[in-house]
C-alpha cells in the first residue's frame, strides 16, 4: 500500500477498487498461494453445494410424488416413506457439513488476507509459510466476532418473524382488503432488507478489526459501526456490487452446469464449471482485500492514525505465537 494514511480518506468507490487491484497485482504471488490453499476450497465447496443440493432435493421430490401415487397402509408405501426420511436426514446433514466447511475456510481466508495486507501496509517481510502459521491464531478472534454476529442476526430474524406474524394476522383479519396494510408490509420488507445489509457490512469490517486491533466480538462490531460513519454509502455500494456479481455466478452455475447437461454435455459443463470456479475465487479474494482497504480508509476518514511501528510490533507478537494484543493507545494515535 503505497499511499500514506492521511491520503486514504480521499479514496472514493473507484479509488478503493483501484487500490485493492494494485495490492493484489503487486503481491500476486502470495495472494495466489492464499487463493489456492484457502479460497479455492471455499469456492469449490460453495459451487459443489449447489450441484449436490439439487441432486438430493430432486430425489426427495421424486420419491414424494411416488408416495402420493402409492396406496397407504402398504409395504411399498412404508418403504418409500422410510427412503424419504433417510433422504431428508442426508440432506440436512449435508447442509450442516456445508455450512461448517464454509465457516472454517471463510474465517481462515479472511484472517490470511487481512494479516497479509497489514504486513504490506507496515512494509513487513511476507512469506506464505509465515502467513499460514499466523492464521490459526488470528482465526480464533475472528470466530468470536462471527459468533456474536450470528447471535445478533438470530435475534434480528426472530424479531422480524414476530412482526411478520402480527402483520399476517392483521392482514388475514381484513381479508386482504386493506391497502394500508399492503403498504406497511412492503415498507417492513424494505426495512428488513436494509437492516440485513447494514448488519452484514458491520460484520465484514468487524472481522478486519478483530485482526488488527485488540477488540473482538461485540466490541469489534461497535468499533466497526463507528468506523463506517461517513462511509456507509460507499460500503453499501461495494456490498451490493459484490453480491450482484456473486448472484450472477451462482445463477450461471445453476443454468450452465447444474441444469446444462442437455445443452452442453459433460465436457461443456466441466468447462463452464471451471470458469465459474475461477471467477468466484477472484471475486472472494477481491472482496476480502476491499474490506481490508476500506478499514484503512475509514480509519483515515476519522483521523484515527495507525502507528506503523506499533502495528508492526502487533503483527510480530501474533507471529511469535503468544497472542497479546496491543492496547488501543499503542496501535492508534489520539483522534485528531
Amino acid at each position: 500500500m503505497d499511499r500514506e494514511q492521511d491520503e486514504l480518506q480521499f479514496l472514493g468507490l473507484f479509488g478503493i477498487y483501484k487500490e485493492s487491484y494494485k495490492i493484489v497485482y503487486k503481491w500476486r504471488k502470495i495472494f495466489s498461494q492464499i487463493s489456492l490453499t484457502l479460497i479455492l476450497p471455499l469456492s469449490f465447496i460453495f459451487l459443489a453445494h449447489i450441484e449436490v443440493s439439487d441432486i438430493l432435493f430432486f430425489r426427495i421430490i421424486h420419491n414424494e410424488n411416488a408416495l402420493d401415487e402409492t396406496r397407504p397402509d402398504t409395504a411399498s408405501y412404508k418403504k418409500i416413506d422410510d427412503v424419504i426420511t433417510k433422504e431428508w436426514v442426508t440432506f440436512w446433514l449435508f447442509k450442516a457439513v456445508y455450512f461448517t466447511s464454509m465457516l472454517i475456510f471463510g474465517l481462515l481466508s479472511t484472517s490470511a488476507v487481512v494479516y497479509t495486507i497489514a504486513c504490506v501496509y507496515t512494509a513487513r517481510e511476507i512469506t506464505f509459510r509465515k502467513i499460514m502459521s499466523v492464521v490459526p491464531r488470528v482465526w480464533k478472534r475472528v470466530m468470536i466476532t462471527f459468533l456474536c454476529t450470528f447471535l445478533a442476526f438470530f435475534l434480528y430474524n426472530l424479531v422480524a418473524i414476530v412482526v411478520l406474524i402480527v402483520w399476517a394476522v392483521l392482514f388475514h383479519s381484513t381479508r386482504g382488503d386493506s391497502p394500508a396494510l399492503v403498504i406497511i408490509g412492503l415498507f417492513l420488507l424494505i426495512l428488513y432488507a436494509v437492516g440485513f445489509v447494514y448488519m452484514t457490512i458491520i460484520w465484514q469490517l468487524a472481522s478486519v478489526v478483530s485482526v488488527l486491533e485488540e477488540t473482538k466480538g461485540i466490541k469489534a462490531m461497535i468499533k466497526s459501526k463507528k468506523l463506517l460513519r461517513g462511509n456507509m454509502w460507499v460500503a453499501s455500494i461495494i456490498f451490493l456490487m459484490i453480491n450482484v456479481s456473486a448472484f450472477v455466478i451462482q445463477y450461471s452455475f445453476q443454468v450452465l452446469v447444474v441444469r446444462g447437461w442437455m445443452l452442453f454435455g459433460t465436457m461443456g459443463r466441466i468447462g463452464f464449471g471451471v470458469l465459474l470456479l475461477l471467477l468466484l475465487l477472484k471475486l472472494i479474494l477481491f472482496l476480502l482485500v476491499i474490506q481490508t482497504v476500506l478499514y484503512f480508509v475509514c480509519k483515515s476518514y476519522h483521523h484515527e492514525n495507525i502507528d506503523k511501528s506499533a502495528l508492526s510490533d502487533h503483527l510480530e507478537v501474533i507471529y511469535l505465537g503468544d497472542y497479546v494484543p496491543l492496547k488501543s493507545k499503542d496501535v492508534q494515535l489520539e483522534q485528531v
